[in-house]
């Protein structure tokens, strides 16, 4: 019979074209319509073989969609792998989304719902009610989206408490200049132990160098804790300072430690970026069944023991 047109459904249906545009459109604008209408245009358009992936989505809740900014084969490669896992393990299909703009409002509304790795979202799908869950917490959302997310600062936490029980005393924290917001919650993770002797919070790695750690060891420091940013600066340092790690000063990255460099693996923790996009799929199934608004889940991070880490001397 040809491409089904709306105009066909409306006819099967006995209702206004207008009417199956609404019902195949999600009806986003809150149109009130009775159940029994909504349903009986979605079986004409089954029946029809109606191809429009919306007649699709309203019929099953089973098309997600991702969102992700920057190289996001490269940075969120695990985060991805995870998505796909449970998509599957929860019989969802899965659609990725590269437009920007006013492009982008209108392409995600071809799924239930989305989720987004990193960079914003467009204020339309904000304040649309669209279904929405995103990896990371972004302080400028104000707690409006569903996320998922590492507790870094629990695990930054830890890994101060693993030093002091290893008996260390001046511990020196190196942050990273920028203010991410995984930043910011492992800063708040190290201030949570603020009380712990000696502990100096804060420092970035500007003119980091040789002279700066053998002047940090001159006063007393026995283990410096590095954002994942400051990991390759600062052990270019403490080689240039022939400092040895762990034998003269310990050495502590908050995140996952670098894989493949030269010497002993660095103490740490790990990011669960597989289970935040297995999180991040079931906590989106909720979202769009009405169930999961406003949830926030923090994962564990797992610590890494490491080599770097020994008893202060």
């Amino acid at each position: 019979m040809g491409r089904v047109r709306q105009a066909d459904i409306a006819r099967v249906a006995g209702v206004s074209q207008a009417t199956v545009s609404v019902v195949l459109g999600g009806n986003r604008t809150g149109v009130r319509l009775a159940e029994s209408t909504r349903l009986r245009v979605l079986e004409a358009a089954r029946r029809l073989g109606y191809a429009d992936p919306l007649a699709k989505r309203q019929a099953g809740h089973d098309l997600f969609g991702i969102c992700a900014a920057g190289p996001v084969f490269e940075a969120h490669q695990a985060v991805l792998a995870g998505i796909a896992a449970e998509a599957a393990a929860l019989g969802k299909d899965l659609i990725m989304f590269a437009a920007a703009g006013p492009a982008l409002v209108r392409r995600t509304r071809l799924a239930d719902g989305c989720l987004f790795v990193g960079g914003s979202i467009p204020v339309e799908l904000l304040t649309g009610g669209f279904p929405i869950v995103h990896i990371g917490r972004r302080a400028e959302l104000g707690g409006r989206v569903p996320c998922v997310d590492a507790d870094y600062a629990s695990a930054s936490a830890e890994v101060i408490t693993r030093l002091v029980r290893a008996g260390h005393r001046r511990i020196r924290y190196l942050r990273e200049p920028d203010g991410t917001p995984a930043a910011r919650e492992r800063e708040r993770g190290i201030r949570t132990t603020a009380g712990t002797p000696g502990l100096v919070l804060g420092t970035d790695a500007t003119g980091l160098d040789a002279a700066a750690i053998r002047r940090w060891l001159d006063e007393g420091v026995t283990a410096l804790v590095v954002d994942e940013a400051v990991v390759a600066p600062a052990q270019r340092a403490l080689r240039a300072a022939g400092a040895t790690v762990p034998g003269e000063v310990s050495l502590a990255v908050l995140g996952r430690p670098p894989t493949g460099t030269a010497g002993p693996e660095i103490s740490g923790f790990d990011l669960p970026r597989r289970a935040l996009g297995r999180e991040a799929v079931r906590l989106l199934a909720s979202v769009v069944v009405g169930t999961g608004a406003g949830e926030h889940r923090l994962l564990t991070c797992p610590p890494v023991a490491g080599e770097t880490i020994a008893p202060a001397t």
